[in-house]
């Protein structure tokens, strides 16, 4: 385990590129709040501060002071035909008003629909994927500047780790979401393990077709790189978030920062939560990949 002090210079050396921070989960927020380590941003998942009071909302306020926060949320259920879901959405503009977070994000997924016609819309809980017809692209546009009216701000929407297609794809996914962005004023989060994730289900090379899919996106879209660990069960990938961020991963980073330059980049954890200094020490690791990639464009 890296020392305090090795892992807040890890971090707080990578700062000046662009800012580098982690997810933070509630077993490590009085650390984190004690510490307080040299971190441009810290993110958490929207839906666990809906409460209107609380010691939650409590600490989150306390680390608000500390470092800026983003808000990225699972909930949202952007592609859903049935529309969202006015609770969930005023329960996220609530919050955003509260915490005045550096962005928010949530996923380009659907969740919510009735289990028969004209029945009752239920919400299944998972980020099931949609596809990328045109259509579907009108559905997204629709309720993501739903969303930026009610928040007052642009959304940052992030691609998934996919486990199942549809038979009608339509776009070509990168293609999708550039036009997702240009007709809606979106950005795009992008989760470089979950283009490894896809990749290594698909049976493909990973660092190729993940770097084409990259290739492919308008840079200026780009708001926030996500990286995380996955877990390879043999016969499938999962994107757990349960480990350190794995060797394919970082090379795609290390190619995307060449095409969208230096972009806010966070490291998920959400399963096996390791002590602080292990987030800490990754986070560093991307620090100094984001000053890499910085210097490389001034020298050229």
């Amino acid at each position: 385990m890296a020392s305090d002090a090795a892992a807040a210079a890890s971090v707080g050396a990578a700062q000046p590129a662009a800012p580098v921070g982690i997810g933070l989960r509630q077993p490590h927020c009085a650390e984190f709040v004690a510490r307080r380590p040299p971190l441009g941003f810290v993110e958490v998942h929207s839906e666990n501060y809906f409460a209107d009071g609380g010691a939650a909302l409590a600490v989150l306020h306390e680390v608000r002071e500390q470092v800026p926060v983003s808000l990225h949320g699972v909930g949202l259920a952007l592609g859903s035909a049935v529309g969202l879901d006015e609770w969930h959405l005023a329960r996220l503009a609530r919050l955003v008003d509260r915490i005045e977070p550096v962005r928010v994000s949530d996923h380009a997924s659907f969740a919510r629909a009735p289990r028969r016609a004209n029945g009752p819309v239920h919400h299944a809980s998972d980020l099931l994927p949609i596809a990328t017809t045109p259509a579907a692209l009108q559905l997204m546009v629709d309720n993501v500047q739903r969303v930026q009216e009610r928040l007052r701000r642009p959304l940052l929407v992030e691609h998934l780790s996919a486990y199942l297609a549809w038979a009608d794809e339509g776009l070509a996914e990168p293609e999708f979401f550039n036009r997702l962005a240009r007709r809606s004023g979106c950005g795009l989060l992008l989760d470089v393990n979950n283009l490894v994730v896809n990749a290594l289900n698909d049976g493909v090379d990973a660092v190729a077709a993940a770097c084409a899919w990259i290739d492919a996106l308008d840079p200026a879209i780009v708001g926030e790189i996500h990286l995380a660990g996955y877990k390879d069960c043999g016969d499938i990938v999962i994107d757990d978030h349960g480990s350190r961020v794995r060797g394919p991963v970082w090379q795609v980073y290390e190619h995307a920062l060449r095409h969208v330059g230096a972009v806010p980049t966070l490291v998920e954890w959400d399963t096996d939560l390791p002590a602080l200094d292990v987030l800490l020490d990754e986070a560093g690791q991307a620090g100094l990949r984001l000053q890499a990639a910085a210097a490389a464009r001034v020298t050229r």
